[in-house]
Order: structure tokens, then C-alpha cells, then sequence
């Protein structure tokens, strides 16, 4: 482990060099893996200030910019709004699908195509409950994933990409991220809907992280296309409930955080083909404290780049890239939905080798985002919320 000075001059940009430093790294080694706790690193945040640039929202969970300047946000109660100049405009965005707005389902993310500019399309997840001739619990649902342009307050040229199969009934763990590759491929990772074991059976996609082409159709090389009984468009497998992905900035991988159970939240890699192990290997217990896995590792199942324990319930992150935080470049910042928080995460390579907590009690961090103009933003659910997060210098 590197000693804290070191730590702090990669932690910690120019602007924020004030900032005072409590309490000790509490990294322990797990095979290579670092384990989190809540004993990390604390900064204040003198040298940062936090703005609100919209209030009055239902359940926020995603936000998006747009060109113009204006946020596109997703309410997880189904409705799509606009923040135009900090100010929620009242009028919603029609033209949206049934959406079963329970438990944890809801609208979920929305994301701009890479090429927003020349073609317009807007991606939105949502869950989306059984239709008639699909499979599944009558009165279930699953996540989906959308297309559409935005007109005036409407969303017009609307196509459906993509369900996941088979319809569940239980209302958790839905996933519902939106990432667009490099390549100009889309990914979306699917929960396991609250069956566990399905996590590891592929001819359904639940536990998934799923890869189309951005009109909704299934690339002939993904890794089990040729596979007998596997659904073509699965990625990787062996998830929980991945609520946050990104795409790291200089190398373009994937990155995927998802919920463990009791412990065990995980941070990884995402890689073409490949099962992260939920729930045959797992960091964490069952809510009734029970044992789901005795192993943490397994010889073909992928280790976490790091885990959360006790949980945090992650959601949504972000890589910087901003020159407004220039020691900050090539860092992860997670939010917390238990603890109210922000994460910093100091990553070397493909490591994590430290973390501070930012912004106790913010509020329950549904998204976090790097603008355009280079600050992140957070999507707050309890109090419909969203803040910008700047230097004062």
C-alpha cells in the first residue's frame, strides 16, 4: 500500500488543496482485491461548493444534457422532464410507453447517442410490464430499452430496441443503465429480477449486461451467438443489480458497479464473455444474515476490482475528466443511495488504491454525471434534487 502522502497529492486537485484529511485508508487485501469499508478517507469540502440546478422533482433517477443546455430527467414514477436555465418546466414530455412504476421498477436511465447532434436519438430504459405472447409471470415485468427523438414536449419517431426475457413478477432489480462503447455499440445491464439463480442461466437475460447495435439489433459477433440456448444479445453474466456503468476515458472499458446483498457490493470490469460469479461466488450474506455462497472466488469467474462491505448500495458514477479537477483525471466518483453520499475512488490502472467519502448526508444519489462544462453533477431521489458540484476557486 502507498503511503497517505501519496495518496494525497493523486487525490486531491490544485484548487482543493485546503482540504483537511481525517481518519485512515481501511483497504484490506483479498486476493488483490481491495475491500471498502466506511472508515475511509474523509475530506471537507472547503474548497468545493454545491449548487442546486433543479428542485421539484418525483423520484428522480437519470439525467442527460442536452446541446442546448437544457437536462433531460427521468422521474422513476414515469415521467420525462426538462430543466431549462435551473427551473423545472412544468410541462411533461409525452409520448412515453405503459411503464409499471413498482417496487423498484420505474423510468430509469436515459442517455443522448454519441452522434446526438446529427441524428437526434434518445436512449431511455424503462421497466416494462408483460404484453401479450411474451414470456413470463402474468402481471411481471422487465427492463427495455427505447428510442425516440424529442420534439417540442413530445417524443416522436419512438422505437422499441429491446426486452428482457422473461417477464418476472418480483419488483427489484431491474439494473437499467445505458452505455455507449466507442465502437458505437450499446450496452444495458439487466438485474436479476430477484431470482438468483437465473444470474447464471443463459438462455434468460436476467444478471445481464446485454450489447446491441444502436438500432436495437444483435451483433453477429457477440460471445454466445453461436451458443446452444443462450440469448445472442447477452454480453456477460453472473450480475445482481448493476445500477451504475461508465466507460473509462482513456482505455474505453466498461466499468459496472452493482448491489450485493448484505456486503459484497462490487465494482468491476466489464469484459467480453465473462461471468462475475453472483451468486455461486459473492462478498456478502442474505438479508436474513443466511450464507447465499461460502466462496469468494472460483476458478472462470471474475474478482470485483473492489467490493463494498458493509454496502453502500452504489448508484450511478462517473469518470473525470475535467480539467476543473485535474488531479482528479482518470478517478471514479460513486454515489451511495444508503449512506447519502459521494465515493472518490483513486484508480491506478485497473486498481482502486484509495477512497474518500464526499458530501455526508447529500442525499440519496441516484446518478452522478460530468457536465459539459466539466463539473459533476448528482441526481438526489429523496429530495428531487439536482446539485452541481464545482470548485470555489
Amino acid at each position: 500500500m502507498k503511503n497517505n502522502k501519496t495518496l494525497l497529492k493523486k487525490s486531491l486537485p490544485v484548487a482543493l488543496t485546503g482540504l483537511i484529511l481525517t481518519a485512515s485508508v481501511a483497504l484490506m487485501s483479498n486476493s488483490g482485491i481491495t475491500e471498502g469499508t466506511n472508515s475511509v478517507q474523509k475530506i471537507t469540502e472547503a474548497n468545493l461548493k454545491v449548487d442546486t440546478v433543479a428542485r421539484g422533482l418525483t423520484m428522480p433517477w437519470a439525467t442527460a444534457f442536452l446541446p442546448n443546455g437544457d437536462l433531460l430527467v427521468t422521474e422513476r414514477v414515469g415521467k420525462l422532464r426538462l430543466v431549462k436555465n435551473g427551473v423545472l418546466d412544468p410541462q411533461e414530455i409525452t409520448g412515453l410507453p405503459t411503464i409499471l412504476y413498482k417496487g423498484q421498477g420505474g423510468l430509469l436511465d436515459v442517455a443522448l447517442h454519441p452522434d446526438y447532434a446529427s441524428n437526434g436519438w434518445i436512449y431511455i430504459s424503462y421497466s416494462s410490464p408483460k404484453a401479450a405472447g411474451e414470456e413470463g409471470d402474468d402481471g411481471g415485468a422487465n427492463t427495455a430499452l427505447l428510442r425516440a427523438k424529442l420534439k417540442d414536449h413530445a417524443l416522436t419517431d419512438v422505437q422499441y430496441l429491446f426486452k428482457a426475457i422473461p417477464n418476472v413478477k418480483a419488483n427489484v432489480h431491474f439494473g437499467g443503465r445505458i452505455v455507449f462503447d466507442k465502437k458505437g455499440y450499446v450496452f444495458l445491464s439487466l438485474g436479476e429480477r430477484g431470482q438468483k439463480e437465473n444470474s447464471q442461466n443463459l438462455s434468460k437475460d436476467q444478471g445481464k449486461v446485454v450489447r446491441l447495435h444502436e438500432d436495437g439489433k444483435i451483433p453477429t459477433d457477440n460471445p454466445f451467438v453461436k451458443t446452444a440456448g443462450a440469448r445472442p444479445e447477452i454480453w456477460t453474466y453472473g450480475h445482481r443489480n448493476p445500477q451504475g456503468m461508465t466507460i473509462h476515458p482513456t482505455t474505453g472499458v466498461i466499468w459496472e458497479h452493482e448491489h450485493g446483498p448484505q456486503g459484497g457490493d462490487e465494482l468491476n470490469i466489464v469484459e467480453r464473455g465473462k461471468n462475475y460469479g453472483w451468486p455461486v461466488i459473492t462478498f456478502g450474506i442474505d438479508y436474513d444474515n443466511s450464507i447465499i455462497s461460502k466462496d469468494t472466488a472460483k476458478v472462470g469467474m471474475e474478482q470485483p476490482v473492489t467490493y463494498w462491505k458493509p454496502s453502500i448500495a452504489p448508484c450511478g458514477m462517473t469518470f473525470i475528466t475535467s480539467d476543473k479537477f485535474k488531479e482528479w483525471k482518470g478517478d471514479l466518483i460513486v454515489g451511495s443511495l444508503k449512506f447519502a453520499y459521494l465515493q472518490h475512488l483513486v484508480v491506478k490502472g485497473n486498481k482502486v488504491v484509495s477512497r474518500e467519502i464526499m458530501f455526508e448526508k447529500l442525499g440519496r444519489v441516484r446518478d452522478v454525471r460530468q457536465g459539459p462544462d466539466g463539473n459533476i453533477y448528482v441526481v438526489l431521489e429523496n429530495s428531487g434534487k439536482i446539485v452541481r458540484i464545482s470548485p470555489k476557486a
